[in-house]
Formats: C-alpha cells, structure tokens, sequence
C-alpha cells in the first residue's frame, strides 16, 4: 500500500443539468484520517464521493491529487442499491477484478494472489465461498464480498457510500472492525453515513453537508450546536437554501 495522499478540494462545485448538487465545497482530508459525512438526503453526500472518485466532473474547482492520481490510491464503494447483482459472475471473479493492478491485462492469478484472496474472504467471514456465484449471496455476505475486494485493491484512499444501510448487526460490527483496521493502518477513509450515533461513537471527524460545507471538524464540534444550528433552520428536509459554510477549527 503506497502512502495516502492529502486528498483537498477547492472550491468544488458539481451539477446535474442545471441543478447545482454541490457549491463551493472547499477542506482537505488529511492522510490516515477517518470522516464520516453526513446530511440530509439530497445534501450532496454521494455525489461528493463519486466527485472524489473521479466519477463526476466538478462544474467549477479543483480536486487534488488530479483523478489520474487518485485512481492508482483509491477504492470506491457505491451504495449497493447502485449494483447490478445480477451480473453472472463468482465471488472469486469479483475478488480477482480488485486485483487487477497486480494481475495486469495480460496477466493471470499468481498463487500470491490467490492466497490474498482466501485470506479477505476469510477477513470477512465468508471462507470457502470463492466459488459462489454473486447472485446467490445475501445483502450481508455481498457487502462483505466487496470490503474484501477493497483489501485486494490495497488502496490508500477508501470512499465507503453507506457501506451498512440494511445490514444486520453482525454485518455492520464485523465491517466497522474491518474499518478501524484500515484506519489503524494508516488508510484515509471517507464514509457517507445517515447514522449519527454510529458516527459519533467510530468516527473522529465529521463533514456536514447542505450541498456546501456546513462544518467540518472534529466530531463531537460538527454534531453539537452547527448540527442543531442547521436542522432548526430547515425542517422541511434542508429544502431551503443552504447556509453560509463554516470550518472548525480542531
């Protein structure tokens, strides 16, 4: 795994058509850091990840490192309500594309590699399922397929886009310990989240999002009076314009 990069925005603006998604985001994600965000639906959580990712171009600013960078670094996961699970492939097919920097195009699966494989999917509880076809496997045991996949891509930079939205308990401790692993390892991890008091108890740093930075900071800061500030301002599900962005100081 090569060394996380600082990952900063400045002054990031995205649009779908003529609707403005984000305005203005502007902060950095230091390396090694662990940052929930958070906001109301339509807040611009996703779309900020997939900005990051380099799946969307922003309209105005700047991401850096630059896309062509940051695609050698960083994995990314989608909402699982986002994947085709229809697509017929194995658990193993899945795991080999996350692997695909070590295999190259040319290249086939070294018993190296093989090993990295059984040891993820044994990581993430599900030894013994190489073989299963991906249609097969429950919501759970998916989302646990494609944590393992993130260990094959041995990314420094991890985006995680509700990674346990209508998980089981299990589920979700067995992939938040996998989380504070890679936090532990030195990972920068990014995590979209609708769970407050899961953010608040794992995850150090907090951004707030109303398509623009409402605060950004250490997290019992962010969730305390800027959290209330802000919901008091729009009860009706944030539809009013966003207020004027506020960074934290730690």
């Amino acid at each position: 795994m090569t060394a996380a990069p600082t990952v900063e925005l400045d002054g990031v603006s995205v649009a779908y058509g003529r609707r403005l998604a984000l305005r203005n985001v502007s902060g950095r994600f230091e390396p090694g850091s662990l940052t929930a965000v958070v906001g109301a639906n339509g807040a611009g959580k996703s779309t900020l990840l997939k900005t990051i990712a380099g799946l969307l171009k922003p309209c105005r600013g700047h991401v850096r490192p630059p896309a062509g960078v940051r695609c050698r670094t960083l994995a990314y996961l989608p909402q699982i309500a986002d994947i085709d699970r229809s697509f017929p492939i194995t658990v193993e097919d899945t795991l080999t594309a996350g692997a695909w920097r070590q295999i190259g195009a040319l290249g086939g699966v070294t018993a190296a590699i093989r090993q990295r494989m059984t040891e993820a999917l044994s990581t993430v509880g599900l030894a013994g399922f190489g073989e299963r076809p991906m249609d097969s496997l429950s919501g759970g045991q998916f989302q646990r397929v494609l944590f393992a996949r993130s260990m094959l891509q041995a990314a420094s930079v991890i985006l995680l886009d509700e990674p346990f939205h209508a998980m089981d308990a299990h589920t979700t401790a067995d992939l938040l310990a996998l989380l504070q692993r890679w936090h532990a390892e030195g990972r920068t991890l990014i995590v979209a989240l609708h769970d407050l008091a899961m953010v608040r108890r794992h995850f150090p740093r907090t951004l707030l999002l109303a398509r623009e930075v409402v605060a950004w900071g250490p997290t019992e800061t962010v969730l305390d009076e800027p959290y209330r500030r802000t919901m008091a301002r729009a009860p009706d599900g944030w539809n009013s314009a966003p207020p004027h962005h506020l960074h934290l100081a730690d």
